[in-house]
């Protein structure tokens, strides 16, 4: 028995939000692939918390959108024990989501100290490895630094005496590293300025958090809205 009156409404809102799943999924999906990458670039060792935490993010995504999918399934068809199961795995994902959150917040003293520790490991590798040249000057190109704490960190690096990488500079040319003057480069550490980048956007993060749980809890009602709808037609029938 199709849902009628005010459930034709609730049913149309179901269909939105879903749309609205899907995107929220994509979009965890590209923020979980984007932290990966980073973190792939910066933590070369080992399967940290915080190293794992993108993955989490990932497979969150990829559900979300299965989800999505079993939820207009289940709206289409009016399915009691589709939108049951919606409504189930859409709050599983919710207390994932938190799970997530609460061990972002505790291992994120974590993170920064495996990031400065392979920070300085880098570094080391320096002289002897053009991938990690590569890696480190484009770091400091993008973050406006020069090594891990600070630009004096370099002088602990052999081959490195009266020298830094030429991305120190302010202005980039070629050996402009050598026998630098400390007005003409970045003195800052990465691992700081990394860390003050990642707090300024925290906020836009936990911004975009709040609206995903707000969309799903709003989902979970109007399932639940819809289900019951769905019982009390077969009880009629």
């Amino acid at each position: 028995m199709a849902v009628e009156g005010g459930m034709k409404c609730v049913k149309f809102l179901l269909y939105v939000l879903l749309l609205a799943f899907c995107a929220c999924a994509v979009g965890l999906i590209a923020v979980g692939v984007g932290t990966h990458l980073i973190l792939n670039q910066t933590i070369t060792h080992g399967a940290t918390p915080g190293f794992l935490l993108p993955v989490v993010i990932i497979a969150v995504g990829a559900f979300l959108f299965l989800v999505a999918f079993v939820g207009c399934c289940g709206a289409c068809k009016e399915n009691y024990c589709l939108m049951i199961t919606f409504a189930i795995f859409l709050s599983l994902i919710m207390l994932v989501e938190v799970a997530a959150a609460i061990a972002g917040y505790v291992f994120r003293d974590k993170v920064r100290s495996e990031f400065n520790k392979d920070f300085r490991q880098q570094m080391q590798n320096y002289p002897k490895d053009n991938q990690t040249a590569s890696i480190l000057d484009e770091m400091q190109k993008e973050f406006k630094c020069c090594g891990a704490a600070n630009y004096t960190d370099w002088e602990k690096i052999p081959t490195m005496t009266n020298r830094v990488p030429d991305s120190c500079c302010v202005n980039v040319t070629n050996n402009c590293g050598v026998n630098f003057i400390v007005r003409d480069i970045h003195v800052e550490g990465c691992v700081e300025k990394i860390a003050a980048w990642l707090r300024k956007n925290v906020l836009v993060v936990a911004a975009a958090a709040l609206g995903i749980a707000f969309v799903e809890i709003l989902g979970i009602v109007l399932a639940c809205c819809l289900v019951k709808s769905i019982r009390s037609g077969y009880e009629v029938m």
